[in-house]
């Protein structure tokens, strides 16, 4: 009786439906448990209405997470009731879902596994289930992508973004919410059409004007993607759009290596000091942390490009009544270094200059949706081309 009860609160049964008998097949290491429905009436889920039970389906088995090492199956009878159209029809569990062979828990145990060794053949032998179980797992994600609703949440920040997933500069695009840390949704294509596709089905009207911040990555020289930056402006009226804020300084330290590679050519000092001028700081070794006062000391122009970077960091979080000036100095600054590479990062930047100081207020970044695009790039090499 223990063992019964055991299982019937670890199964977390509904009200109703208990655990009749657990036998264990010692020989095959395989436990079975025998679950019945105690009541005279069930819910019709379309009505809502109770229904009289009819009689009972023959006996299904699915196959739950495994005891030990035993491998577990559930066994069930599932009654059937007359509906009030008269029809005769079979009361589903809350243990799987439809006419699946396998429970909910142990779909969301080869999900997991699955996302941790990508490789089906792998999951099915760490499972113990045929290949054919795993495969079928993307039925229980198109569930899942059925039941999402997004109507009653506020989107105050969205995050905007492509990727490439065909030869021959065919693209997607990602829309995802740096709040949660989840893609909303993917639309084929990067054209005007297919971003107010994407924005339409996923955002209600309302949710639209609730926006504040839309964030886009700097693509093609100094431009955003066009339909990016046309979408947002005629469908989120009151969002400031801005550009990523560690793309920023990403075009700082690319300018500083190119610096650097110009000018070891006249300076071998400057060999093998890549990393002491890229990484912060604080984060230098010892040998580097020896290289990097060295090279900031003297009168290189890479000395001059990495205090032009440092001085633009220095930037963010300013307040709305300071941005302009303050960038507006940057600029002049930097321009007067007369540096090519950096003239180049402060035209790059500055087209249009609204985005960058929305970038040195507002606390938002594409962070986030470039790390879920690096997970897209993964799926796709695990994929070989499928």
């Amino acid at each position: 009786m223990f063992t019964e009860n055991f299982f019937t609160r670890i199964l977390d049964l509904e009200d109703g439906w208990t655990v009749e008998s657990v036998d264990t097949d010692f020989s095959k290491a395989e436990i079975s448990i025998q679950i019945v429905c105690l009541l005279e009436q069930l819910e019709d889920t379309q009505t809502g209405k109770l229904c009289k039970i009819y009689d009972h389906a023959p006996a299904r088995k699915w196959r739950h997470l495994d005891t030990m090492h035993c491998k577990t199956y559930i066994r069930c009878e599932l009654p059937r009731i007359i509906t009030s159209q008269g029809k005769v029809e079979t009361v589903q569990p809350n243990w799987a879902s439809g006419y699946e062979r396998h429970t909910f828990l142990f779909e969301h145990a080869v999900v997991d596994l699955l996302k941790a060794s990508k490789n089906q053949t792998k999951t099915a032998q760490l499972m113990r289930c045929g290949f054919n179980v795993v495969n079928r797992m993307h039925l229980s994600t198109t569930r899942g992508m059925g039941r999402r609703n997004y109507t009653k949440l506020v989107f105050d920040q969205l995050s905007i973004d492509e990727n490439s997933f065909k030869k021959g500069h065919q693209y997607l695009t990602v829309l995802s919410h740096p709040g949660s840390g989840y893609v909303l949704d993917v639309e084929e294509d990067r054209t005007k059409e297919s971003c107010k596709s994407l924005f339409n089905r996923i955002v209600t009207e309302t949710q639209l004007g609730q926006v504040t911040t839309i964030s886009t990555d700097i693509r093609h020289g100094a431009q955003v993607w066009p339909a990016y930056i046309n979408s947002a402006q005629e469908l989120l009226p009151n969002a400031a759009i801005t550009h990523d804020r560690f793309q920023l300084i990403m075009y700082g330290n690319k300018a500083i290596d190119q610096v650097r590679r110009r000018e070891v050519k006249q300076h071998d000092e400057l060999k093998n000091t890549r990393y002491a001028l890229l990484k912060n700081p604080e984060n230098l070794s010892e040998k580097q942390q020896i290289k990097f006062e060295s090279i900031i000391g003297a009168n290189y122009e890479v000395s001059k490009a990495w205090q032009v970077r440092e001085n633009f960091k220095e930037l963010f979080s300013s307040e709305k009544l300071f941005a302009w000036t303050r960038y507006n100095k940057w600029t002049a600054d930097s321009k007067r270094k007369n540096i090519k590479e950096i003239d180049n990062v402060v035209d790059t930047v500055n087209n249009p200059i609204s985005r960058v100081v929305n970038a040195l207020i507002l606390n938002l970044s594409n962070t986030m949706t470039e790390r879920l695009n690096g997970k897209i790039q993964e799926l796709k090499a695990v994929a070989k081309g499928y």
